[in-house]
């Protein structure tokens, strides 16, 4: 038997079996290159270079390799630009402006002129090689995402710089290959101007109130998954189409996009499992197929190779250190500025394939410009992960700070039989956390006792926590569901908040079923009077992600409540979360303490201040609070600091004024002993402690009218 026969020729062309190949070397690099401390992304382009056709040949660079490669590509562009933080852009703006200014600069002017003088290019050629040295493709960015820095200053910096630098390179790029290919006329320019205001309009404007409509309509996770990246794909192909490359279509949809997608998400965890395990792995080894040692046979071929890399190494450094001294920033953030901008991949692959194919470059400057991406992407990979990895020592999290400062978070959602419900409120209570936070959300289903020997009651409960976990669990979020016996809601979630040490609870707004019944009804007052815990109520017309805004309401004094610092973070956490702008309405002096909070906090988000000097002005703001704004109101208990007569009336302006919004009532933590509760049904049982005031107020009231004795003169 002659076993030949069953083994496959090479290149292996039979589908199944190359993507098995793929696979392997996908899961087993990480594992390999670990042991040997080598940055992943160099081992898949290693790997890619040993498989490929200039190597061992056992894969050959066919259109499947280019199609994933290219949407690999577009992939990791848009992740980057889901990364680039609106807040963290207008933060760091100067070092951001400026790095984008040098990191283009000094390569495109270096960089010609070598190409003139040393390479012996003509200007057209020369100007387009100027192009590929100032441009970068942030390769090395999974290494930032798994060190967890990517908010940090220097990556928000490196990559504010990018969007400069990426986007006067690769306009560059394009009017320079069509002026070469015949259209240096008056009509070239018409088209290309106006094709890029048209892209520029469907992106600013339609791009937002498309997605806000989709995910408002269906909020199936799957579907929204492929609706962004169909988005994506679109821009990036309508990029092309106007005469720009794909790669800053892809980017600048992600940057558009990051607003409707928290960090924190099931579909943000989708879009970076999907681009991380499959889309860019394949396009870094298709990268690596390219590269062909073997060109490298003359002089000239060697020499054109060490200037490209010395020019585009030279150059960079040169803008990083630059911005590092400018802003006296520490080496280890110069090191990250440089790691990230160094790596050539994207565009540069892209203008010099369209710059061969035109004539403009000959096939030394063409594997000049693979051994230049080779090398750049080995040093980037390096002096990242180095960078990275002090980063994350040197200066920790902002996350990990905010939870040392708040204590333990541990949220309570008491959830019910209804999907769209559930769906809301836990994806609230997920943009609360705060994000890095390794502690459960707690989801809680009461039964009541009458009902504890009922088969359907224990199933039904069950089906409600798995369908609430579900939701948690897409967004790498830590659940422990709790099903409790009790007489009623209330006292279920009172007791379970003591036996948990809960720290705070989101419950949903209730539906009133008949005119007896309450606004917020029996099951939030009493858990109000039976716990001082923060407590939240909410009603979610829309998905958490299309808010736009959050508009907040704060009572005088607020700031001498005990749990004052606690919501505000949690509003940040919020607000950072959704990328959306939080419009505080309130007294002077509360408005003062929570920017002192939030300065101290070291919170970067986009927040205004308005004076609202009394409760009785909240009216006002009926014509501020929108339809995709969520309207949070920051309540207080009876008795406390906080607490005035216009609370009261609260229930009334919400169901009268704000029946169509989406609403947050917030009722702060409170110090003191938890309030007695009385349950009705429990006939016997009593509220002392509200008894024992009666009586005293009572008696006072009696004392006031007697008449009071005369003192006896001595």
């Amino acid at each position: 038997m002659d076993i030949t026969a069953y083994l496959p020729t090479l290149p292996i062309t039979n589908s199944a079996l190359i993507f098995f190949v793929v696979l392997t070397i996908i899961l087993f690099s990480p594992i390999i290159l670990d042991r040997l401390h080598i940055p992943h992304i160099i081992g898949l382009i290693f790997a890619g270079m040993v498989i490929g056709p200039h190597g061992a040949n056992i894969l050959a660079y066919d259109a499947s390799f280019e199609i994933f490669g290219n949407v690999g590509l577009l992939y990791l562009m848009f992740l980057v630009g889901l990364e680039m933080s609106v807040s963290d852009f207008k933060k760091y703006k100067r070092e951001g402006t400026s790095f984008g200014i040098y990191t283009f600069l000094i390569p495109f002017v270096l960089g010609t002129a070598s190409s003139l003088y040393l390479l012996k290019l003509g200007w057209q050629a020369s100007l387009l090689l100027g192009t590929v040295y100032a441009s970068h493709t942030l390769i090395a960015f999974p290494i930032i995402s798994r060190y967890g820095v990517t908010r940090t200053r220097p990556v928000s910096v490196a990559i504010a710089g990018t969007v400069i630098t990426e986007v006067i390179s690769l306009t560059g790029m394009a009017v320079i290959i069509g002026v070469t290919e015949g259209g240096n006329g008056l009509l070239f320019w018409v088209r290309f101007i106006a094709g890029v205001t048209v892209y520029a309009a469907v992106l600013l404007y339609l791009y937002p109130r498309l997605t806000r409509w989709f995910f408002k309509k269906y909020n199936d996770h799957v579907l929204q998954f492929i609706f962004i990246l169909a988005l994506v794909f679109a821009a990036a192909y309508m990029a092309e189409v106007v005469g720009m490359i794909g790669i800053i279509g892809s980017f600048f949809a992600g940057i558009i996009l990051t607003r409707y997608i928290p960090s924190v998400s099931p579909l943000m965890n989708r879009i970076e499992f999907v681009g991380n395990a499959l889309f860019i792995p394949y396009f870094l080894i298709g990268v690596g197929m390219m590269i062909n040692l073997s060109g490298f046979t003359s002089w000239h071929s060697i020499s054109v190779a060490a200037i490209m890399i010395a020019v585009a190494i030279a150059t960079k450094w040169a803008a990083a250190w630059i911005t590092q001294k400018s802003f006296r920033l520490p080496r280890t953030e110069g090191d990250m500025l440089l790691g990230l901008s160094i790596s050539k991949a994207a565009a540069t692959l892209a203008a010099m394939l369209i710059g061969y194919r035109i004539g403009l470059f000959d096939d030394a400057i063409l594997n000049g410009t693979i051994l230049m991406i080779l090398v750049t992407c080995t040093l980037s990979a390096f002096i990242t992960e180095k960078a990275a990895k002090k980063t994350a020592i040197e200066s920790p999290a902002e996350p990990a700070r905010a939870r040392a400062a708040q204590g333990p978070v541990r949220i309570l959602v008491p959830i019910v039989a209804n999907a769209e419900l559930t769906d809301n409120l836990i994806n609230l209570a997920i943009t609360l956390k705060t994000p890095g936070s390794k502690t459960p959300l707690y989801l809680l289903n009461v039964i009541n006792e009458a009902r504890q020997d009922s088969p359907s009651a224990l199933k039904q409960s069950k089906e409600i926590l798995v369908q609430g976990s579900k939701i948690a669990a897409a967004s790498d979020i830590p659940v422990k569901t709790i099903t409790r016996y009790d007489m009623n809601v209330a006292g279920g979630i009172i007791h379970t908040i003591k036996e948990n040490d809960i720290s705070e609870v989101l419950i949903g707004l209730h539906r009133k079923v008949n005119i007896a019944d309450t606004f917020f009804g029996t099951k939030a007052e009493t858990l109000l009077q039976g716990s001082k815990k923060m407590v939240t109520i909410a009603k979610m017309n829309i998905p958490a992600n299309t808010i736009t805004r959050i508009v907040v309401a704060i009572p005088p004094k607020a700031e001498h409540e005990t749990g004052f610092t606690k919501w505000i973070y949690r509003i940040c956490n919020m607000a950072t979360q959704l990328g959306c702008r939080v419009i505080f309405y309130g007294h002077h002096d509360t408005l003062l303490q929570i920017k002192g909070r939030i300065y101290r906090a070291k919170r970067n988000i986009r927040a205004e201040y308005h004076d609202m000097e009394s409760w009785a002005d909240l009216l006002m703001l009926t014509g501020v609070v929108l339809e995709d704004d969520l309207f949070v109101i920051v309540s207080a208990r009876k008795n406390s600091v906080s607490y005035n007569s216009d609370i009261d009336k609260l229930p009334s302006y919400l169901s009268r004024y704000f029946s169509g919004n989406n609403i947050a009532v917030l009722y702060p933590e409170q110090f003191g002993e938890e309030g007695e509760i009385m349950f009705f049904s429990d006939p016997l049982a009593i509220n002392v402690r509200q008894n024992h005031e009666y009586l005293l107020r009572l008696r006072n009231t009696i004392n006031h009218f007697m008449p009071k004795k005369k003192k006896k003169e001595n």
